[in-house]
């Protein structure tokens, strides 16, 4: 194992008891900490490992920050979504 796939552990590591922390502000400044942190780390995987195993990490760091990855869903995909006023229905 290198060193990159260890970094990546740690990170989950250290993503897990975080999230077993109680927090005030529902965990968003230790996300974004997480985000900022695991990036480069998910890069250096792909670096060292290739495509595949930085897929797995990738989908493994999503497990963990499930609610920043549901809002980015949302955020991204707001412009493609019609509503009843957009499509003419009124009501």
């Amino acid at each position: 194992m290198n060193f990159s796939l260890i970094a990546a552990f740690g990170w989950l590591i250290v993503a897990n008891v975080t999230g077993m922390i109680p927090s005030r502000y529902k965990h968003w400044p230790q996300a974004y900490v997480l985000i900022a942190l695991g990036l480069p780390i998910l890069v250096w995987v792909v670096h060292d490992n290739g495509p595949w195993v930085a897929l797995a990490v990738f989908l493994g760091a999503c497990s963990v920050l499930r609610w920043p990855v549901r809002y980015l869903l949302r955020w991204c995909m707001a412009p493609f979504r019609k509503t009843a006023c957009d499509s003419g229905q009124g009501g």
